[in-house]
């Protein structure tokens, strides 16, 4: 069974920096795809970032040029580094894993930014 858990969500400021990480039961190589969705108050989840098997990477066009999704060097965590991050950012961050046509989810960790 896949196991993803999040952590390193919480309150900033904006134009402050967050370090989301997802911890898998599994090698990231194990995963078709892995990646990072959100969702906000009353608005429905949404794709932030994905990264394939292939090292494809892939971000929505708000937040492109600010987050960066990578693999750690233990090679069982994805990692999401938000930059800059803005007050419509606030979300529920949720890590994402697809194998065999089946998709994962964690659980979510909540990120904040207010002023």
């Amino acid at each position: 069974q896949v196991q993803l858990v999040e952590s390193g969500g919480g309150l900033v400021q904006p134009g402050e920096s967050l370090r989301l990480s997802c911890a898998a039961s599994r090698t990231i190589g194990d995963f078709s795809a892995m990646g990072w969705y959100r969702q906000a108050p009353g608005k429905e989840r949404e794709l932030v970032a994905q990264r394939s098997i292939t090292g494809n990477k892939k971000y929505s066009s708000v937040v492109k040029g600010r987050f960066t999704i990578s693999g750690d060097s233990t090679g069982k965590t994805l990692i999401l580094a938000m930059n800059s991050l803005r007050v419509e950012d606030t979300a529920v961050y949720y890590c994402v894993a697809l194998q065999n046509l089946i998709t994962y989810w964690g659980q979510g960790t909540q990120v904040t930014v207010s002023s």
